[in-house]
């Protein structure tokens, strides 16, 4: 192929060597295309591609479908073999073991004799091909494990607050042996006895979940949480399935399972920033119960009419970000996220490992290869002094503060903070203390292994903020560009939803995910208290299961008679099952106010319900199975599937049918 042809393929003159002197190209140029294609695509993947062939296959993947999945499977390969190696144990030998070597090196070596080769050409090309394939593999792992990971000493001290109660899990390793045996001989010939070498396991932090369990409307008739925009934990369950194993049950906080998804509700009219649909139905794992849907659509905003933005990208590159899917992937995110922003906007780049820095002063959105150069030249390496980036970070937001516009910290991160202000308690009050100045928080979390959800989970809800994590150039390209109002543009903070149950209609309830939102009942009129933000776009959907009056509550005990109070005072007559309130912010302001709905009672079956209200029902009973729920009943993921797919809907992006693909998944991984 000639040099035109190859810069018409979008290909360097590095690509395309194959037979150039054939006339009749046609079969052979498209088998030459698929070849170069895969190799352009795995080196893009491995962030080897020069800057020029890096933007345009960049350009490729916006409208290559082929081109994506390639490139995100690559990555996943290249992710689990890195944590593998990074895994491994460093075994040392025994006195005793290190003694056996030395005698049996000293043992006099017998005289060998030498068998020459037969007369046959094939055998030296094999054994020359084993050891190319030898050295590759024992190459790589010597490039592996000569890196020693060089940490600088912090000034700010850790400080011993008690970390909150976790759930460590220890990723299953996905090869069929997890053991590697070395044997092999020494240079005079001795017989080495077989060394077993376990590969070590990799860790995750996650915060405990203890399920929402049934409430008596007599004991308790109000339930009062945070909303959670978060969708985190479902993108973190699909690494696990895609990867071929269970997610640890406490991995999986169902609410952001179904805000991962968009629903088709309704935007506000009337002035207010999002508009709140209810519903009901029959519960459709208990038909005994019912179900209630709360929606809430955030107000719809012109990307051409948005405000300004002020962002800082505080970027760990501490030597755990070493890995394809962490600073490559987070270099590629926020390289699709600054090409949308203009003139209007402004960008910083703080960067942390064992120490922090301003890599980049507040730059024009316009200057967009100033920015993009920026990125491309930083590279992994040291400890992780997070408390230290995020100061700087906070100190660069302020000192650029935009009063009209959105002034944003966007960290990206593995959460392995390991120098300075390291205990998550810690970190959240200082995140906490930062978000008091007005400026709210983004957190990217990317990687496997030594993840640290609970650490970035924490950060996000106590810096007014949001919480996504990035597997795939995709889910980037989904949070940072198809959402990027609702991830960046704040209508609301502190919304709280409070509901009141009418015990005429209601003998019990439970909120379905929500338990690390849950709120005191006074908490609701108290504006000094925290809660979660909605952005411009935004869905918000919440789902309670009822117990209608006259029916036992189970796992709620009888609770003695009061003596000194009177007790069972008559409900009203009312046809409403519940009222919905709402309590909300303005982004700049401190004084919140109050919505009010009421839902009436009605016999509904769960067929009659809209296509949102039994995709996210299908997606909370995905949650229920995955997590193992006492109160699923008999609900099997056959039954999930089958709501899913009656309820597909337009499915713009593909995702709901991707849903069915993982449920799919762990259906046969259960087996």
């Amino acid at each position: 192929m000639h040099a035109a042809q190859r810069k018409q393929c979008g290909l360097s003159a590095a690509y395309g060597t194959q037979n150039p002197a054939r006339t009749d190209d046609q079969p052979v140029r498209r088998i030459f295309i698929m070849k170069t294609n895969e190799e352009k695509w795995t080196a893009y993947a491995l962030n080897e591609l020069p800057e020029d062939e890096r933007r345009a296959v960049e350009a490729e993947l916006e409208t290559n479908p082929e081109a994506r999945k390639a490139v995100e499977e690559t990555r996943k390969q290249s992710a689990l073999l890195t944590e593998h190696y990074a895994a491994e144990e460093n075994i040392g030998l025994t006195d005793e073991q290190r003694e056996a070597i030395y005698a049996a090196a000293r043992k006099k070596r017998k005289k060998e004799k030498i068998v020459p080769f037969p007369r046959k050409p094939w055998i030296p090309m094999a054994i020359a091909a084993s050891i190319s394939i030898l050295f590759v593999l024992f190459s790589g792992s010597l490039v592996i494990f000569s890196v020693v990971e060089k940490r600088e000493v912090a000034f700010c001290p850790p400080t011993s607050t008690p970390r909150p109660k976790m759930s460590l899990h220890k990723a299953k390793l996905r090869a069929p042996r997890q053991e590697l045996y070395c044997t092999g001989r020494t240079l005079d010939s001795s017989i080495v006895e077989p060394a077993k070498k376990q590969w070590g396991p990799s860790i995750e932090d996650y915060t405990e979940i203890k399920e929402n369990l049934f409430t008596s409307v007599a004991n308790e008739p109000l339930s009062t949480f945070s909303i959670d925009v978060d969708s985190a934990s479902y993108a973190n369950v699909r690494r696990f399935l895609e990867g071929g194993m269970l997610p640890p049950k406490d991995a999986v906080r169902i609410e952001e399972m179904i805000n991962y998804f968009d629903y088709s509700y309704e935007p506000p009219h009337d002035g207010t920033p999002f508009a709140t649909h209810l519903e009901l139905s029959r519960c459709p794992w208990d038909p005994q119960h019912k179900l209630v849907r709360i929606g809430l659509k955030g107000r719809v905003m012109d990307p051409a009419n948005r405000p300004p933005l002020n962002l800082v990208f505080l970027m760990d590159v501490s030597g755990s970000m070493n890995s394809p899917n962490k600073l490559p992937l987070v270099k590629q995110s926020l390289d699709i996220l600054t090409r949308q922003l203009d003139e209007r906007d402004r960008v910083s780049i703080v960067v942390y490992a064992g120490a922090s820095g301003l890599v980049l002063p507040p730059t024009s959105g316009a200057d967009r290869n100033k920015i993009l150069d920026a990125l491309k030249r930083l590279q992994a390496g040291g400890g992780t002094n997070g408390g230290q980036g995020i100061e700087l970070a906070y100190k660069t937001a302020l000192e650029n503060f935009h009063k009209e516009g959105v002034n944003r910290v966007i960290l990206c991160t593995d959460g392995d903070f390991n120098i300075g202000v390291t205990q998550g308690g810690d970190l959240n009050r200082l995140i906490e203390d930062k978000a008091k100045s007005g400026i709210f928080l983004s957190v990217l979390g990317f990687g496997m292994g030594n993840y640290k959800d609970s650490t970035l989970e924490g950060l996000a809800d106590k810096g007014n903020g949001n919480y996504a994590y990035i597997d795939t150039f995709s889910e980037a390209r989904k949070v940072l560009v198809d959402q990027m109002s609702g991830t960046l543009v704040t209508i609301a903070k502190d919304v709280k939803i409070q509901v009141e149950f009418n015990p005429a209609r209601v003998a019990g309830y439970r909120l379905i995910g929500y338990e690390n939102r849950m709120l005191a009942a006074e908490d609701f009129n108290d504006d000094t208290k925290d809660a979660g933000e909605i952005g411009a776009g935004h869905t918000v959907t919440a789902l309670y299961e009822i117990v209608p009056a006259g029916q036992t509550v189970n796992g709620v005990p009888p609770v003695d008679e009061l003596k000194y109070q009177v007790t069972g005072s008559l409900p009203v007559d009312s046809s409403d099952l519940l009222t919905v309130k709402l309590r909300y912010k303005q982004p700049d302001g401190d004084t919140s106010s109050k919505l009010e709905f009421p839902l009436k009672d009605k016999d509904r079956s769960f067929e009659q319900a809209d296509d949102d209200f039994r995709f996210a029902t299908a997606v909370a009973g995905f949650g229920m199975m995955l997590r193992d729920s006492e109160l699923k009943d008999d609900l099997t993921y056959d039954q999930v599937i089958e709501w899913a797919q009656d309820s597909l809907g337009k499915d713009e992006f593909g995702y709901r049918r991707e849903f069915i693909d993982l449920v799919r998944n762990a259906k046969a991984l259960k087996q």
